[in-house]
């Protein structure tokens, strides 16, 4: 049943003036933009750093919104009998909202954050927990000041759980999308090099991951990677309760023999404090499992038995472009990890080419990183150098002046200069895994979003369809 709400509910929660309609006016979903708006639907004019949804208001209006939220009057539509809440900030005020919407549905929330493996340790929860409970998990990756608020207001359709991820770019994002989404459980995954470009050092990420654990209540949980020194030695402020995981430590879900079976996943004896089950994953890499372990600590404090979680884990599915394996007709094996990339998950996804056997050739088609500052040419080194030593066949580093540091690193590691190719943009990386790739290649394509090497997977498939 979806939770009703009205005008009066609306202004109630973010504090502001009704100014047109009526009170009783029910509000349907609510939106940013106003071209996917429906009859009987609510819009809030956010402004942004390219525009301003104020100058939309009366287009959503005459598209048949059932009312709109505004800061600035002059935005108001004229001579309508629409809904128009005027706010101080409009999006202060869907935050508020959200956290209004989050409060009355009586959805338990599990917040995860990290480095990497946010989205991947999201689905996961998720999926372990549908074996229990009716899950909401946010589209995608809206985690920020407003993908999350946004997300959260869908708690209307009233779930048992609600799975969301918490992403940053700076101090105090953090404390902010806790603030709004209070959660019961927070997961803090790992600390990396991803954003470092926005701070001087991983310490100084760590210290604003670390946000997560604010303002916890007594009953809250975080769940927390024992394997990670920079979480676990910042974790003692937090109120509630702290569930560990890991592999081969002292934790309270923890893998042991653990074992990578390449391009088939990876196996383990896992114990938790319901009791130890034998886990086969199919997602790839020692990344992907710690992942697993994330949400199988999550799926145990939330009494999910055992039995389900491995059941389940046995058929997961990677999200899209997210370490996805395609066996493609034409004789390529496909590993698309194209959505995006940071030096640690780079070197991580190298070791699974490394492990995996079968092949005639390894290929990897790798990306720039992005958003490294100036960390960014000696993280590409060392990426360089993890090329090298995973054997690859053949190396296509795309972008700038990083990704030739990368090229460099590899040939300097031992590659052959023939066997490493650096191209400017992807239109480029297409020719080039065109012309070279050929049937019983695995081949690797990992790189930040805005190289955009989605389009080689997509050629790629086509190709050897």
């Amino acid at each position: 049943m979806v939770m009703a709400l009205t005008a009066a509910d609306v202004a109630a929660a973010t504090r502001g003036r009704l100014v047109a309609g009526n009170a009783t006016t029910p509000i349907g979903r609510i939106s940013i933009d106003s071209r996917s708006l429906s009859a009987g639907d609510f819009f809030v004019a956010i402004r942004g750093e390219r525009f301003d949804g104020h100058a939309f208001a009366a287009d959503a209006v005459a598209r048949g919104a059932a009312g709109v939220m505004v800061s600035d009057g002059r935005a108001i539509p004229g001579s309508t009998s629409a809904v128009v809440v005027e706010v101080a900030d409009t999006t202060t005020a869907l935050q508020d909202l959200a956290r209004w919407v989050r409060r009355k549905s009586g959805a338990r929330v599990v917040a995860i954050t990290g480095s990497a493996g946010k989205t991947t340790t999201k689905e996961i929860c998720a999926e372990l927990l549908s074996t229990q409970y009716r899950v909401f998990r946010n589209k995608g990756n809206l985690n920020n000041h407003i993908g999350l608020p946004l997300s959260l207001l869908d708690l209307r359709e009233a779930p048992d759980v609600a799975v969301v991820e918490l992403g940053m770019n700076h101090p105090g994002e953090i404390r902010t999308l806790v603030g709004i989404a209070e959660p019961e459980v927070r997961v803090w995954t790992n600390v990396g090099d991803a954003h470092i470009g926005f701070f001087e050092t991983a310490d100084a990420i760590a210290d604003a991951k670390a946000e997560v654990i604010e303002s916890a209540r007594p009953d809250d949980v975080l769940v927390a990677n024992a394997n990670d020194a920079r979480v676990i030695g910042r974790i003692v402020p937090f109120k509630g309760r702290v569930v560990t995981f890991g592999t081969d430590i002292e934790a309270d879900v923890v893998a042991r023999d653990v074992k990578l079976r390449g391009l088939e996943g990876t196996s383990a004896s896992v114990s938790t404090p319901s009791g130890g089950f034998e886990l086969r994953s199919p997602l790839l890499g020692l990344g992907n499992l710690s992942n697993v372990l994330a949400a199988t600590a999550v799926a145990v404090t939330m009494n999910v038995p055992t039995n389900a979680i491995a059941d389940r884990i046995g058929s997961l599915r990677p999200a899209h472009h997210r370490g996805e394996l395609l066996r493609l007709p034409g004789g390529v094996t496909l590993v698309d990890d194209s959505y995006n990339s940071s030096p640690a998950a780079l070197k991580r996804a190298l070791e699974t080419i490394a492990s995996a056997n079968g092949s005639a050739r390894k290929v990897a088609v790798l990306g720039q990183m992005l958003e490294l500052g100036e960390h960014g040419a000696r993280l590409h080194q060392e990426c360089g150098l993890a090329a090298a030593r995973a054997g690859l066949d053949l190396l296509i580093a795309v972008g700038g002046d990083n990704a030739r540091e990368l090229a460099a690193a590899a040939v300097a590691a031992g590659m052959a200069p023939g066997a490493v190719i650096h191209v400017a943009n992807n239109a480029d990386a297409v020719a080039a895994a065109l012309q070279r790739v050929r049937p019983g290649d695995l081949v690797l394509v990992k790189g930040s979003r805005g190289i955009g090497l989605d389009v080689v997977v997509d050629r790629l498939r086509a190709e050897f369809a």
